[in-house]
């Protein structure tokens, strides 16, 4: 009796996520998974899509993003899928937009306000409330989240200025078990960011404590990423060691001009480190970064583009100098005008970005964040970015090594079984793309616009991006970690 798939990929180039050489063949999808792959000459598909001059990848894991609200207020992830994302990693930096045990009734404290400045949004008592909202409203993309120490921080402290005392440790360490067995994959930490830099190394060693029992991961925007880049991976390193579990350092960089260059001496260190502990990373493929507007920030950075403004919107999309020309005043007292707000701010170097991509562990994330009205572009291109311009047209990997950089590295890393790679047996996140023409085009003056060159998007066997649109279905799942 002649086999019938759901879905029946034929005459694909498979790249399949674990770094090895492309091949030609089939992909047979049964329900959300890969049932059989190679030459389907006979079988037949309830629905067949022809590849013929396609690559068909693993859908594609965004190990760093901002992903919280958007996966409930809008589903359809279009910023997303369009790129071939598939998984979104969420709660990055310290923010996470639950646990919220009491009502939100004061201004939200930067950088939380970059999920929802409002507050409304912050309604979900437990981690676990929040992921059963995700489960009874899927979106388009599958989701593994983080707990942030900044969100414990603010619901169990009344002065952020401060270090935090036993029975607030204790309390957000009861906050940390909870989400963990909710689904938490670990714990994630911003410590440059104000809310969170009076936290000391022992606090953060503390609060994270009870994950160890569940095999759970250290995610850091780490205290500095300029002057004393050396210093604040030593305390992820000692962070990690001491609680006994895998660090994951966020968006590697190096800020400001007299850092360019650095990246020789922190991926020496990193790579010395990774022989003795669980150290994995990641990075977006951009020379500039964002995040809340300061005006520390911007005075280091010789170019700085403001993403939003609650004060005055109607500065979105403008460079800070031309503000300050608008304005008849200087760097400070715009900033101060425009507060709260967001920047893209240009303080890295090329040459660190390439560096950073090309070693081996690195993973890839945007690090986007969709609530800005004019975001940096990495929210719309990252994915395509790696595989156009820095993998074809630069030639810093093959093909192979992009996709795998985003597929089973990723997985791997964050111990999401049977995804990032095409195999029998795999969930069916797929992704269908032109390796010859595929291309962010998101730019820093036009960042919301659809990347070239991806064909179909599938997660856990549905199609959710095909012909140049959505086509509304919403599969995602919530992942757990199963570390080895």
């Amino acid at each position: 009796m002649q086999q019938t798939f759901d879905i029946l990929i034929r005459n694909a180039t498979i790249i399949d996520g674990t770094g090895a050489e492309r091949f030609a063949g089939d992909i047979g999808i049964v329900g959300d998974r890969i049932t059989r792959m190679g030459d389907l000459r006979d079988p037949r598909g309830e629905r067949e899509i022809d590849a013929n001059g396609r690559v068909a990848a693993p859908g594609f894991i965004d190990a760093h993003t901002h992903d919280d609200r958007i996966l409930l207020s809008a589903g359809d992830m279009t910023a997303k899928v369009s790129q071939g994302v598939t998984t979104v990693v969420g709660g990055n930096c310290g923010i996470s937009l639950a646990p919220m045990p009491r009502p939100v009734n004061r201004p939200v404290t930067p950088p939380l306000d970059l999920l929802d400045d409002s507050g409304d949004w912050y309604r979900y008592r437990t981690f676990g409330d929040y992921l059963d909202a995700l489960r009874q409203q899927p979106a388009a993309t599958n989701c593994a989240m983080l707990v942030g120490h900044t969100t414990l921080r603010a619901i169990t402290m009344d002065d952020l200025s401060r270090t935090a005392t036993a029975a607030e440790i204790a309390a957000m360490q009861e906050h940390v078990v909870e989400a963990m067995e909710a689904g938490a994959i670990g714990v994630s930490t911003g410590l440059a960011y104000p809310p969170a830099k009076a936290a000391t190394t022992e606090e953060v060693i503390e609060v994270c404590r009870p994950m160890a029992k569940y095999r759970g991961l250290y995610c850091t925007h780490m205290r500095d990423e300029g002057d004393h880049s050396m210093d604040s991976l030593d305390e992820s390193f000692r962070i990690t060691r001491e609680v006994g579990v895998q660090l994951l350092i966020s968006h590697h960089k190096l800020a400001g001009e007299k850092n360019h260059g650095r990246s020789v001496e922190t991926l020496k260190h990193i790579e010395a480190h990774m022989a003795h502990q669980h150290v994995c990373l990641d990075c977006y493929p951009y020379a500039a970064s964002s995040t809340i507007l300061t005006a520390d920030h911007a005075k280091s950075s010789p170019k700085t583009i403001v993403t939003w403004s609650k004060a005055m919107p109607q500065h979105a999309g403008k460079e800070l100098s031309d503000i300050m020309t608008e304005m008849d005043c200087d760097l400070d007292t715009a900033v101060e005008r425009l507060l709260p707000a967001g920047a893209v701010y240009f303080r890295m170097n090329e040459e660190d970005v390439k560096r950073i991509l090309k070693f081996d562990p690195t993973m890839i994330g945007s690090d986007g964040l969709p609530h800005d009205e004019q975001p940096h572009p990495r929210l719309w291109g990252t994915f395509p970015r790696v595989l156009g311009h820095y993998s074809r047209d630069l030639g810093l990997f093959p093909l192979e090594t992009a996709v795998h950089k985003m597929t089973g590295l990723t997985a791997m890393e964050f111990g999401l079984k049977d995804r990032g790679v095409l195999r029998e047996g795999a969930f069916a996140d797929v992704t269908l793309f032109d390796p010859e023409t595929v291309i962010d085009r998101a730019t820093f003056e036009k960042p919301i616009a659809l990347s070239a060159g991806i064909d179909t998007v599938l997660v856990n066997g549905n199609i959710v991006w095909r012909e140049g649109k959505s086509t509304g279905a919403r599969p995602g799942r919530v992942l757990r970690r199963e570390a080895d």
